[in-house]
Parts: structure tokens; sequence; C-alpha cells
């Protein structure tokens, strides 16, 4: 006899994550390729180890560490005769990740590498160096302290009833409020500086140096 102990209400569409840690744990692809499937219906651990051909222990593993970060919940448990199976599912639709906690730069490096190899994957982009991710992950951070939106953002981040999208969009307008001339003038500085790092790793652009330079 199967027996409902818990049920969770339904998915929200977006969720914040502060944990610093968010950025190296999603980093790895096992664990992305859980969440997708979790986003996809609620699974068992025995169920997700199965679908990706690894071990339910290592499943339960990365599932405990999806947990604590909280984009992964238990959405149900079952009673099964002398056991109980518990279902899990992603926490949201889409994860913001917010990097303004980060801890000694290393998550930003990780995800300025993330996104990197990311863009490099579709041809975009070189595979950059590890000198290239420090000095982008450094300009990002800077970008970062530049923003005079900073007093705002945890009041639109907890705004329930409104969307991802709305939210970036109040933030960049909370910073050009909030911010004078000198800070603007500042933040414009890096966005062009990171504008140019990037341009470094840019396989397409190399090229078209060499060809004007001959």
């Amino acid at each position: 006899m199967l027996q409902y102990i818990l049920v969770v209400t339904s998915l929200k569409a977006v969720k914040t994550i502060k944990d610093p840690e968010a950025f190296e744990i999603l980093a790895d692809e096992t664990r992305r390729r859980i969440i997708y499937l979790l986003k996809v219906k609620e699974m068992t651990v025995s169920q997700i180890a199965s679908e990706l051909g690894l071990t339910a222990q290592a499943i339960y593993h990365q599932i405990r560490k999806m947990k604590k970060i909280g984009v992964v919940e238990v959405s149900r448990e079952e009673r099964v005769g002398h056991f109980i199976e518990t279902y899990y599912r992603s926490a949201a639709e889409m994860f913001h990740l917010s990097c303004g906690e980060t801890k000694g730069g290393r998550a930003t490096e990780e995800l300025v590498r993330s996104s990197l190899e990311g863009l490099a994957k579709i041809g975009l982009l070189s595979e950059a160096d590890d000198k290239s991710v420090k000095r982008i992950a450094a300009i990002t951070e800077e970008l970062d302290k530049c923003s005079c939106a900073g007093r705002w953002t945890d009041k639109i981040e907890d705004l329930d009833d409104v969307g991802f999208f709305v939210k970036q969009t109040m933030l960049e307008y909370a910073a050009m409020v909030a911010e004078d001339d000198e800070s603007h003038r500042e933040r414009v500085r890096k966005k062009n500086e990171l504008r140019k790092m990037l341009q470094s790793c840019c396989p397409t652009q190399s090229k078209g140096k060499k060809k004007r330079s001959g």
C-alpha cells in the first residue's frame, strides 16, 4: 500500500541562490544533468542513478550537496511496505546565482571559467588560460562593486510576484538612478576593459588582426 507523507507546492519560476559554494557545485556537469532531469519530473535517487548510469551512492552524494545550496528539494515521500521512498525535484525552473557574496574570488573564477568554456564550445571564444580567467573574474568583481544598486538588491530579489527578467531590469535602473557621474565613468571604464579582455579570447578577431597586419 502506498502512502503519501509529504507533498510540496508547485515549482517556483525563479529562485535566487546566494550561497558562494553554488558556483563551484553547479560547475559540475553531472550535477547540472541531475537538475535537468529533476526539472522534467520528480525522481528518486535510484531512478536518477539508473538514468545516468551511476551508482545510487554517487547520486545521493550529489543530491546532498545540491540540497545544501537550495537547488534541489524533497517533493514528496512514499511509504512502500517498511521503506520510505524519497522523491526529489528541482527547487525552481530557473536559478539566479548572486555573486555578491563570493569568498576570495574563487566562486567568481569558477563562474567565469564555466561561462568561457561554454562560449568556446559554440566557437565564439578560444579556450581561455588561467591568467585570463583570473583577470576577467577580477574585473567582474570590480564591476559588481561599482554598482550603486546594492542597497536595493535584496528588496528587489525578495519580490515573489515579479519575474526574473523584470528584476534584472529593475536592478539596472536602480543602479543608474543611484550612481553619480564619477561612478558612472568608472563603471563604463571597467566594462570597456572587460570587453577588451573577452575580445582578446576571440579567435575570429585574432585572425582579423593578422590579416590586417599582413
